[in-house]
């Protein structure tokens, strides 16, 4: 049962009113690093097996909050460029405003798997979310290996490739994202068992985290299925 904690980079300058994509230099603004300092103590009791970014600057700085506070190879961020943004091509930098008068705008918001962001660089968003989901799926796998089956890990990625993330996890197809939110230095949580994913949160922004805490094996725990009957993982 590996455990994924997806986190959402900490406030920008740009969050909000611009779409920054990857635009390059967009770094985290007081408010973003006073955000990933509270969530990388909130975070400290949990063991990470490891910290995982996308490469975009205000990714790093909010994993290396956290992974600051841990020894060995969970106090070095780790980057993969499959859990970087969504590659908006002419959009990025643009402000919302201007880009919801535009008609790909009610593409994006009503029936995203079939949305393509124009210019050379711009990426579908279900290649999007297929290159997030096989990340995490090859991810869960080399630290189960590494780790154990149980271990848990960490990756500090961006608004819709999370939602993209939490959709494959519960079912959901792509058009379906939307509905998901994920807030700046949000704390998002998916169980992987061998049978299903389980959502275990959802847009966390200061929740307690003893429930993420390993527990101890038992025959009759959380350990014993992938579900209780009538409940949860």
């Amino acid at each position: 049962m590996t455990t994924l904690l997806l986190v959402r980079h900490g406030l920008t300058a740009m969050t909000g009113p611009v779409l920054a994509g990857w635009t390059p230099g967009v770094r985290l603004d007081e408010r973003g690093r006073a955000q990933a300092a509270a969530l990388a103590a909130r975070l400290a009791p949990v063991p990470l097996a490891a910290v995982v970014s996308s490469p975009l600057d205000r990714c790093v700085e909010t994993a290396e909050a956290v992974a600051a506070r841990r020894p060995g190879a969970a106090g070095k961020v780790e980057t993969d460029g499959r859990f970087g943004e969504v590659r908006y091509g002419a959009w990025t930098g643009r402000p919302l405003a201007e880009l919801a008068e535009d008609p790909l705008w009610r593409v994006v918001q009503a029936h995203p798997s079939a949305a393509r962001f124009p210019g050379e660089e711009g990426e579908a968003m279900a290649d999007a979310q297929h290159r997030a989901v096989r990340a995490v799926r090859g991810w869960n796998e080399r630290i189960a290996a590494e780790h154990g089956p149980d271990a848990a890990y960490l990756v500090c990625s961006h608004g819709d490739i999370i939602k993209a993330i939490v959709a494959d996890a519960l079912g959901l197809h792509l058009d379906q994202f939307q509905r998901i939110q994920a807030d700046p230095a949000s704390l998002t949580v998916v169980r992987y068992t061998e049978l299903r994913p389980f959502v275990a949160r959802l847009n966390d922004t200061g929740g307690d985290v003893a429930g993420l805490l390993p527990k101890p094996a038992a025959g009759d725990g959380p350990g014993a299925s992938d579900a209780a009957v009538g409940g949860g993982a």
